[in-house]
């Protein structure tokens, strides 16, 4: 039962920080900019490896050239490829978004979270770490997610189970990434946050799976990106790490 309260309450947490975008329109516009920087990235990307999957399939598998039925096993590999891709962008979208807009999620998460006994570095300092602790979460979450992709091809498990395992994983580590900056400014260490959030993981999952859900819409991952960062400050004062 607490387990779900405290799931529910970090449902609440994204509403809360929706709000407060809502509140503050100018801050909400400033954080849409890195978001739509990332989104015309990715698209490129996917246009890009989308054109180019049948030769990235060819390549791949020069030991098919003597089948017969060569042609239609690329196609299913290079279909492979795109959604491979595509998944790996949708992984990948906060981390990119955050190491953009480090200078404007920065300003933001701190006039949600104000600490005066702060002081705040400038971005270029910061920045570098921030991308380190990003890898980091990428290799994390690609270790849950390669064997979870495979597992989906499973049949009914892979097209019931995986998925929902696949989100909560997903949508924790979405977590880790978007309390980053609040926590930071906290002077908490990459190890010292996760224990944080291992230690509230209902909390963090009921932020982080309902945003991952919504960023699997593109345009809404823009729109929402603003109010995640600022629910993910709120988060941090409010359940995680009130008192650091």
């Amino acid at each position: 039962m607490r387990s779900l309260r405290d799931f529910v309450a970090g449902v609440g947490f994204f509403a809360q920080g929706a709000g407060w975008a809502a509140r503050h329109g100018r801050w909400w516009a400033f954080g849409l900019l890195p978001a739509l920087i990332a989104l015309v990235v990715y698209v490129v990307a996917l246009i890009l490896l989308g054109t180019n999957a049948l030769d990235l399939a060819r390549v791949l598998t020069p030991f098919a050239d003597t089948w017969g039925w060569r042609d239609a096993f690329r196609v299913l590999i290079g279909i492979a490829v795109f959604l491979g891709g595509l998944g790996l962008a949708v992984l990948t979208f906060t981390a990119l978004t955050l190491a953009i807009g480090e200078p404007f999620y920065e300003k933001l998460s701190a006039a949600v979270d104000p600490l005066p006994d702060v002081e705040e570095q400038p971005w270029w300092r910061s920045l570098p770490r921030s991308i380190k602790d990003s890898l980091v979460t990428l290799g994390y979450v690609l270790l849950f997610s390669v064997p979870l992709f495979f597992l989906g091809f499973i049949p009914v498990i892979g097209q019931t189970v995986i998925p929902v395992i696949g989100g909560a994983v997903s949508g924790f580590f979405l977590t880790v990434e978007l309390t980053t900056l609040a926590m930071e400014r906290r002077g908490l260490a990459r190890k010292e946050r996760f224990a944080i959030l291992r230690a509230n993981k209902s909390a963090a999952l009921g932020f982080g799976v309902p945003i991952f859900l919504l960023f699997l819409v593109p345009f809404v991952a823009v729109i929402a990106m603003p109010a995640a960062v600022a629910g993910a400050a709120l988060l941090v004062r409010a359940r995680l790490a009130p008192s650091s």
